[in-house]
């Protein structure tokens, strides 16, 4: 276990802001983690855990506790089609590894920054697939019992970006591995609506997994800033899901929504570009050109920066149409620490 002390978590997360955190612990075994955990105890402070920063905002305080990040590494095959994935490994590592393998399930979660663990956490999805169709368990530490457990799907309690690590037990579990179960074949048609449209502007026949991997990836670096490249969060914004009743007054209006399985998803990036923040420079926070839902940092220089952007459109979006836009990324704050309880964060 690596134990590094006052380090920014700007330099952690890829937004790129926040002030110190009193101490980072990079975990790279399963027993290391009840080290961390005890570690954190012995000095009586809260632990957040995090890994890729993707999903993660950090405050100009910093944070006055222990930060833990998983750097286990490795894929196992259970079988042909069922893997465990440590959960330090890069989650687009494993979509690739996947395809490679001609199996789907997860190809079209190319792309998609972050660690194998943070995929249940959030319940990550995009163009039609998500990771609770394809994941069976996930091995855990418990924070509070200190102990070592496996968790189910069902225990899981998934919804949309949403999970029982995100909610109700929120802190508690340090995500180990993934166990993920995936299918010999391909996507069937009809496909998410921007996947259809890329195959018929470029008259393509290939939907293998490794296709459309590649019409994904195409798609993605088109539409959203590589954060390495360019300092973002990816999609700050939950678009919002209707009740059917809610869905007719919509329908009525014209706004645009898409009906499925989940619900009627409306957009949240038509909303903020009907308000007029398209390419708009927000305290030194871009709100992209490509993809409304992305906030880009150009020059902001805190987290109140951030703040006030997101208010603003906030604000805005409500003021017109009524809908309140809720912020995806968590953010590393200070809690107050219950007795012979850690305060913990809910990303990974």
């Amino acid at each position: 276990m690596r134990v590094n002390e006052n380090i920014l978590i700007s330099s952690l997360t890829t937004m790129r802001l926040g002030g110190p955190a009193r101490y980072v612990l990079e975990v790279e075994t399963p027993a290391e983690v009840a080290d961390a955990y005890g570690f954190a105890a012995q000095f009586g402070l809260p632990t957040f855990v995090l890994g890729y920063g993707a999903n993660t905002l950090g405050h100009d305080d910093g944070y006055n506790g222990v930060i833990i990040i998983n750097r286990m590494k490795g894929i196992t095959e259970l079988d042909e089609i069922t893997f465990k994935v440590m959960g330090g490994e890069y989650w687009d590592n494993v979509v690739e590894y996947a395809v490679n393998r001609n199996l789907t399930g997860i190809e079209a979660l190319s792309k998609i920054p972050g660690l194998a663990s943070a995929a249940p956490v959030q319940n990550i999805g995009a163009y039609g697939q998500q990771i609770s169709d394809v994941l069976t368990e996930i091995d855990v530490y418990d924070s509070y019992t200190g102990t070592y457990k496996t968790l189910s799907h069902d225990d899981l309690q998934f919804a949309y970006r949403h999970s029982l690590l995100n909610t109700t037990e929120k802190g508690r579990y340090f995500v180990i591995s993934i166990t993920i179960k995936l299918q010999e074949g391909q996507m069937q048609r009809p496909l998410y609506n921007s996947i259809e449209r890329y195959i018929d502007e470029h008259d393509l026949a290939d939907l293998s997994p490794k296709g459309i991997r590649n019409i994904v990836s195409i798609i993605r670096a088109n539409k959203l800033p590589d954060p390495m490249d360019k300092a973002s969060s990816g999609s700050f914004f939950h678009n919002i899901y209707l009740t059917d009743a809610e869905a007719e007054i919509a329908e009525g209006k014209n706004y645009p929504f898409h009906r499925s399985a989940e619900g009627n998803k409306l957009s949240s990036a038509w909303l903020i570009e009907q308000c007029g923040f398209k390419g708009k420079l927000l305290h030194g926070i871009r709100v992209s050109d490509k993809a409304p839902l992305v906030l880009i940092n150009e020059s902001a220089k805190s987290f109140d920066d951030l703040a006030r952007a997101r208010d603003e459109i906030i604000s805005a979006v409500y003021d017109r149409f009524g809908y309140w836009l809720k912020q995806e990324p968590v953010e590393i704050i200070n809690p107050p620490v219950k007795p012979g309880m850690f305060a913990g964060g809910a990303t990974q």
